[in-house]
């Protein structure tokens, strides 16, 4: 009898870290992209776009760039690898995975940005 509790709760507890491990989700990692663009009034606006880490294509990371200083008045502003370079992967914050869920990126201002 003790023999049968002991495989009964070992396959329970078996049980009980499979359905776990299948729901609990690893945290999305992005690739954080180090961007400096000038102003049109002088000065730079720092910011980085974030993106899932298998967005490889820079035209399209530049094209979030681009969709983010529009809405900042700063459109025609260059934006090429000049301005903007890879800097390194990191797990998402919650913070930001709504927007990247919705629009595929998150812009996190740095300085100049208002």
């Amino acid at each position: 009898m003790h023999r049968f509790v002991f495989l009964l709760t070992a396959f329970v507890a078996a049980m009980a870290e499979t359905t776990l491990s299948q729901t609990r989700k690893e945290p999305m990692k992005v690739a954080v992209w180090d961007t400096y663009v000038p102003k049109k009034s002088g000065g730079v606006m720092h910011f980085d776009i974030i993106a899932p880490a298998e967005v490889k294509d820079t035209n399209l990371i530049y094209r979030y760039g681009k969709e983010y200083l529009k809405s900042k008045g700063q459109e025609g502003q260059p934006l090429t690898s000049k301005e903007c370079r890879f800097c390194h992967i990191r797990y998402v914050f919650p913070e930001w995975e709504a927007d990247i869920n919705k629009k595929g990126y998150y812009i996190l201002e740095m300085e100049g940005c208002e």
